[in-house]
C-alpha cells in the first residue's frame, strides 16, 4: 500500500484555485452595484416593475413566434397556438 502523499494532481488542484481565487478578490465585478430595497413602498414598486418587465417580455416573445410561425421570420420555429378551425 501507498504511505505518505501522492504526487500530482492533488497538489495542482490547490495551487490552482489559490491563484483563481486571489485574482478573483483582487478585481472588483464589472457593472452597476445593486442593493435591493428595503423601504416597504420601494419593495412592492419593485416587485411591480419585475412583473411589469415580465409581462412585457412575454409579449415580445409572443409577437416575435406569431411573426415567424406567419412566414414573415424564418429564425424561429412555428411555435405559435393554431387557430380553431372547424
Amino acid at each position: 500500500m501507498v504511505q505518505g502523499k501522492t504526487k500530482g494532481l492533488q497538489a495542482k488542484a490547490s495551487s490552482s484555485q489559490a491563484r483563481h481565487a486571489a485574482k478573483a478578490a483582487a478585481a472588483p465585478k464589472k457593472g452597476r452595484r445593486h442593493e435591493p430595497p428595503k423601504k416597504p413602498a420601494l419593495v412592492k414598486q419593485a416587485s411591480v416593475r419585475k412583473a411589469l418587465k415580465a409581462k412585457v417580455t412575454k409579449s415580445i416573445e409572443q409577437q416575435m413566434v406569431s411573426a415567424a410561425s406567419a412566414g414573415k421570420l424564418t429564425i424561429m420555429k412555428n411555435a405559435a397556438p393554431e387557430p380553431y378551425v372547424r
